[in-house]
């Protein structure tokens, strides 16, 4: 066996963006125009004014059989276009990737499945997608379907299961994968929190299972919990890398000394439907006191006259990527029943927050739908400055998540 698992080199890919739309060609059309001298010169010439993008630049590094290594780094720094490359899926614009033994990816989870087919059927039909042999697949049933907690709806067409069982059957079948090397992507989004505590579970047997695992996530605790070493990439090169806590501690203090949140202009695109959209959002201040109330503001508009009700809902994270808790309006109201754009604010009151940076992801949400999903919308940090005597800090908030209106008393 190879004393490398993963040897990158010089690792790059460029994209072109940008330049004309064009209306779909047949053959012909394409013949014609490469045949013809001036089809070839406006060709060459459409080409180059398209500016090229670097998702990756000259990355390098190398991983040895059983080690388990973290890829971190902000949205757009080029994780994804990595696994891509070294799960054979695109193609490198320069550089090179050696891998050594069979692997498994955890990349478009739910890729294969077909609607009109059963649970059981998907099961069968994703498993030999992802290289399972039948006997594999068949001894392996029941802890699948167990897994993803599907077994009263298995022999029912997946286009009657809920998002949510969907992709729990789809990571289930993936998870179950053999590979002497395991590239995953982001798995820890699937499901609901009992499930992501399995799938988390799930993680941690295939590490200790002496498996070469290449690991992409925005959940620090589960890069420090599962990884060995870490890689953190930035703008598409590699900023560092060293031990998983120390390439934790280089992005979050990155993340604390870089820019604040992105601004609605930098993030005109966004997951959901788009019938009302937020445009203005902002912390009311950036640094706020522990025990004082955290105010968010915002503003969200309709995008055409077909919008309708919706409902607001925010998540708050800290730096480490852990949704602290979930603020959603079906709880207090009210509703925006307006179609016209509504100002407002988000008032955090009852909870303490330890000193640190956090983050509000923002949605808008019919009762069936999203309709906007604003991740990291706004940031502010939390002041180290507590009403504490001085020997209270810091460790007496090193264990913490959140803080609390308490007192210790003696009865005499």
């Amino acid at each position: 066996m190879s004393d490398v698992a993963i040897r990158v080199e010089g690792l790059g890919k460029r994209y072109r963006l940008g330049g004309p739309r064009e209306r779909y060609s047949t053959l012909r059309d394409q013949i014609r125009s490469w045949s013809s001298p001036r089809g070839r010169l406006r060709r060459t010439d459409r080409d180059e004014r398209r500016p090229p993008f670097w998702a990756l630049k000259d990355v390098s590094f190398q991983i040895e059989p059983g080690e388990v290594v973290g890829v971190i780094g902000r949205n757009g720094a080029g994780k994804s276009t990595l696994l891509k490359i070294l799960s054979r899926i695109t193609e490198p614009t320069e550089g090179a990737a050696d891998i050594h033994g069979r692997v498994g990816s955890l990349l478009e989870v739910g890729t294969g499945f077909h609607p009109e087919l059963t649970g059981r059927e998907n099961v069968y039909l994703n498993g030999a997608i992802l290289g399972m042999r039948r006997s594999e697949i068949a001894r392996k049933f029941d802890e699948i379907v167990a897994f993803a907690g599907v077994e009263q709806f298995i022999d029912t067409p997946v286009k009657h299961y809920s998002s949510g069982m969907y992709m729990r059957l789809a990571f289930a079948v993936a998870a179950h994968l053999e590979p002497e090397i395991l590239v995953v992507d982001e798995v820890l989004a699937v499901g609901d929190a009992q499930f992501q505590k399995r799938c988390l579970g799930k993680m941690g047997e295939v590490a200790r299972s002496g498996r070469t695992v290449l690991f992409v996530s925005h959940n620090m605790h589960a890069i420090r919990s599962l990884c060995t070493r870490g890689i953190l990439l930035k703008s598409g090169q590699v900023s560092f890398q060293g031990t998983a806590h120390e390439s934790v501690s280089r992005y979050l203090e990155s993340m604390r000394s870089g820019t604040s949140s992105p601004t609605v202009s930098q993030r005109i695109t966004r997951p959901g439907t788009g019938e009302w959209r937020f445009t203005e959002v902002m912390a009311a201040k950036p640094l706020f006191d522990p025990d004082e109330p955290k105010e968010i503001l915002f503003r969200i508009s309709p995008t055409g006259p077909d919008a309708g009700p919706i409902y607001l809902s925010g998540l708050l994270v800290n730096e480490e990527g852990t949704v602290l808790t979930q603020l959603d309006s079906r709880l207090t109201g009210p509703f925006p029943t307006r179609v016209e754009p509504v100002a407002g604010r988000l008032r955090i009151a009852g909870l303490w927050l330890k000193p640190g940076r956090y983050s509000i992801d923002l949605f808008a949400c019919t009762l069936s739908n999203i309709v906007d999903h604003f991740e990291q919308s706004a940031d502010f940090e939390v002041s180290p400055l507590l009403p504490y005597p001085q020997t209270a800090s810091p460790n007496a908030t090193a264990s913490a998540m959140v803080l609390a209106d308490f007192d210790w008393r003696i009865d005499s």
